[in-house]
């Protein structure tokens, strides 16, 4: 079956016939903190089918936004990581994510949601609070670690080698710091 297009002689149009389809962008949202296996992928995106999953992995595969390895004894397992043109979406992230934390609203009763799905808007208030260095933040039983050297910012799994500081959330005050309406400094349990 051949993927749709726009047929536009657009970068727009262009970049959405590659990222455009539903749930391309936030599997490179999942990728975008380090490699995943597909179970992985499939437990952190509640409501997307297997078939749909491995259609978007094999899509993004083959327009070169991520990449699949074997890993693990005699290589039976698979990861998927994103390529450096998969890298080069996280601005798009970022500002997706920026244009649409105000339109959030109050969380609905069946909406599904995840510590790392904060990663990116949390991100800004941690840079506030260092400009510069390795940030590990819990957040419950999630844990992954900040790199941030002045106006850039990017997010790993897990906690840092040797972080410069180490912060423990709740998940209500990790969502509340991500949205902008309760400040790190003084509310976050520092260690």
């Amino acid at each position: 079956m051949s993927r749709r297009n726009y047929d536009h002689f657009c970068s727009v149009s262009r970049a959405l016939d590659v990222i455009g389809d539903r749930w391309s962008l936030l599997v490179v949202r999942e990728l975008s903190s380090g490699p995943r296996r597909y179970s992985d992928l499939f437990a952190d995106l509640p409501g997307i089918s297997t078939d749909m999953l491995a259609t978007r992995l094999r899509d993004l595969e083959q327009d070169g936004i991520l990449t699949r390895r074997r890993v693990g004894p005699r290589a039976a397992t698979a990861v998927y990581e994103l390529t450096e043109s998969g890298v080069a979406l996280r601005p798009v992230l970022e500002a997706l994510s920026d244009w649409g934390a105000p339109r959030l609203g109050a969380r609905r009763a069946t909406d599904a949601v995840r510590a790392h799905w904060f990663a990116l808007p949390l991100g800004r208030a941690v840079a506030r609070q260092v400009p510069r260095g390795t940030v590990t933040v819990h957040i419950g039983d999630a844990v992954f670690h900040y790199v941030i050297d002045h106006d850039t910012i990017s997010h790993h799994d897990g906690p840092a080698a040797d972080p410069d500081r180490e912060f423990h959330l709740e998940l209500d005050e990790a969502i509340e710091i991500a949205l902008g309406t309760r400040p790190l400094s003084g509310q976050a349990r520092e260690v």
